[in-house]
């Protein structure tokens, strides 16, 4: 059989060799490091046969399926642990995620902390063991008695949702066995570093009606320097939480009169006016005209755009004059209503129309998580309607302006490709259309990209941005998504060159994402000590004596003419302890007015970031901040 691997280079092999075998047939180092494989795209276990022709990956901790093997290995080793020190307790689910995984468990007991640390303990017991995980299969029927004897209600649940005909697997290490689809790594002992995190609240399949677990999450790594920098950035992630923050610097606030819905408090509304300014202007430069659509309109139109059908338990609902009406949870069928309002030439396409609209969707109180994840935020939604011919260069014309955006403020990103999900609308062929001319377009720009099957939205397939902040966390925030579904669903048209009716087709798109959500990240990312241009509070002007009261009042007026948001601090402290006070605050900028700046008509100036800068004249100061807020300086 021919194998392809990673580099294109192509290698012979007999039949029913492993992916083991043929990573020790490459390099000793590589089979040592080595957790699962991809065979042809698909993630299998590392001592998975290969009988053909195939492509080959072989994971390692670098790559994302190998962390995936690794932390689903790591579950089943939580999960004996558990078994071990309360034989009681019945078993979920415990995946891996994205930074780690959970285990979701029904026990009378509630787990304390010392819980946390015995659990971990008899986990690094399971490590030192070096158990093999074997898998092993069985007809439904069989594998129901086999988990009902064992006493897991759970698994039994999810066995019973599988076909008749199905054949279940397993995993064994030791004398644990867990339902499992795999894949997992070879042994328990690859494991090196151990750290339980937390525990939170989960009701069973995400349904309220169903029982409560308790979820316990854990992070594990194959070397031990790995878990110390993983809990270090923990630790400065905790000082960066937006939450924390918010509070803090008097940005926002989350009230009980409003669970998930935010507050802006005035110094965070400055910073999402000059979001929201930033976004008018560069959508203006490349052509979007800006329309404002209604937050309740009825139910006839949510069913004719499927969120009726596809979307209804994530909605907030009401009657007006004994009708039936939704608040909306998405912006785009107001969008398509102004476009029907007139007719259109194909001379006119493409059009671009942006929203700042604010949307409700319904978010699970234990699910809500500061500006993160709340019940109510704006979208920048933009929808681009366009004859087909002009798809890829309006791609391309997005992706630009995502790049420019996210750039402004430093981040680094990384794109995937989304396609159909199994709960979708239309043909298979305009999925392949869509899918292929966003692929297309990624292409010609040559931006690498991964393929996230099966996770595109219900009317078409999707590009996602995934953001890179300072601690190398990401966030999905920018999608371009293409519909063919909408334009048919709201019988949009334009008229040809041939005198006749024809559909457009429909671009959704976002670059921000979510303003409240760009905020948070944006807290995160900076630790609060926003750029010049995006800071609150862009100077603080202090006195050292009430005799520099007069000339900061003249200072505080020319910062005003200026555009330039300044505070005073005139109070009668001492001059250390307003410092001290400003550069918790974040401030940029702080300028020391004492007896001999009044006379020479000067300011001391300190930064935030390099300390005393000297005494200038005002006017050098003022040249100096304007220059980085009209650059954008980061």
């Amino acid at each position: 059989m021919k194998i392809r691997l990673k580099d294109n280079s192509i290698k012979e092999y007999e039949n029913g060799l492993s992916v083991l075998d043929i990573a020790k047939d490459i390099s000793p180092g590589l089979a040592r490091v080595a957790l699962a494989g991809e065979v042809n795209g698909n993630t299998t276990d590392i001592r998975e046969e290969i009988n053909q022709d195939s492509d080959l990956n072989i994971l390692t901790f670098e790559d994302e399926g190998g962390k995936k093997a690794f932390w689903h290995t790591s579950s089943h080793i939580l999960a004996q642990a558990v078994k071990r020190q309360f034989p009681e307790a019945k078993l979920a689910i415990g995946p891996a995620i994205d930074n780690g995984f959970y285990y979701d468990i029904e026990v009378d007991h509630p787990f304390s902390p010392d819980d946390l640390e015995a659990i971990e303990k008899e986990m690094l017991k399971i490590v030192k063991e070096n158990l093999e995980l074997n898998r092993f299969e069985l007809p439904r029927e069989e594998a129901l008695k086999f988990v009902e004897e064992q006493g897991e209600s759970y698994k039994v649940e999810l066995i019973s949702d599988l076909p008749e005909d199905s054949i279940i697997s397993f995993y064994k290490q030791g004398e644990f066995t867990d339902l499992c689809a795999g894949p997992h790594i070879i042994s328990t002992g690859a494991v090196k570093a151990v750290k339980l995190l937390s525990v939170a609240g989960a009701y069973w399949r995400g349904s309220e009606k169903n029982k409560m677990l308790q979820r316990i999450y854990g992070i594990t790594f194959p070397k031990k320097s790995q878990l110390t920098e993983y809990l270090t950035m923990l630790e400065e992630a905790k000082k960066r939480d937006h939450r924390k923050l918010g509070r803090e610097l008097d940005l926002f606030s989350l009230q009980e009169e409003g669970p998930g819905f935010p507050f802006f408090h005035p110094k965070g509304m400055v910073i999402r006016n000059l979001l929201e300014d930033y976004w008018r202007k560069e959508h203006m430069k490349n052509g979007y005209q800006e329309i404002k659509t209604p937050i309740i309109l009825n139910r006839d139109l949510w069913i004719r755009s499927g969120h009726w059908d596809h979307y209804q338990e994530n909605m907030y609902f009401t009657q007006i004059d004994e009708m039936d009406y939704a608040v909306k949870p998405m912006n785009c069928p107001g969008s398509m209503i102004v476009y029907k309002n007139k007719s259109h030439s194909y001379r006119e396409l493409p059009i671009r129309i942006g929203e700042l609209g604010l949307v409700h969707r319904h978010e699970l109180s234990g699910a809500l998580h500061g500006l993160m994840r709340v019940r109510c935020f704006t979208q920048d939604d933009a929808h681009i309607f366009m004859l087909p011919e002009q798809i890829k260069d309006e791609i391309i014309g997005v992706i630009d302006m995502v790049d420019d955006f996210y750039s402004l403020f430093g981040f680094k990103y990384h794109v995937e490709l989304s396609t159909r999900p199994e709960d979708s609308m239309g043909s298979e062929e305009d999925w392949n259309k869509a899918t292929d001319a966003l692929r297309e377009a990624l292409e010609e720009k040559g931006m690498p990209y991964k393929i996230n099957e099966g996770d595109g939205a219900f009317y078409g397939p999707k590009i996602d941005f995934h953001l890179e902040d300072c601690l190398g966390r990401t966030w999905q925030c920018g999608t371009i998504q293409l519909d063919f579904q909408m334009p048919e669903r709201f019988d949009l048209n334009y008229i040809g060159s041939d005198g006749e009716k024809h559909r457009p087709v429909m671009i959704h798109r976002v670059i921000f994402g979510s303003i409240e959500r760009f905020i948070a990240i944006l807290i995160e990312h900076f630790a609060g000590a926003f750029p010049v241009w995006l800071s609150p509070v862009q100077v603080k002007v202090m006195s050292i004596t009430d005799r520099s009261n007069e000339f900061i009042s003249q200072i505080m007026k020319e910062f005003m003419d200026s555009e330039i948001r300044g505070e005073s601090d005139i109070r009668n402290e001492k001059i250390g302890y307003k410092i001290r006070e400003a550069q918790m605050e974040k401030v940029p900028y702080m300028l020391v007015i004492g007896d001999k700046e009044v006379e020479d008509g000067t300011v001391a100036v300190r930064s935030r970031t390099k300390g005393d800068l000297g005494t200038m004249k005002l006017e050098e100061f003022k040249a100096m901040l304007l220059k980085e807020i009209v650059e954008k300086t980061i």
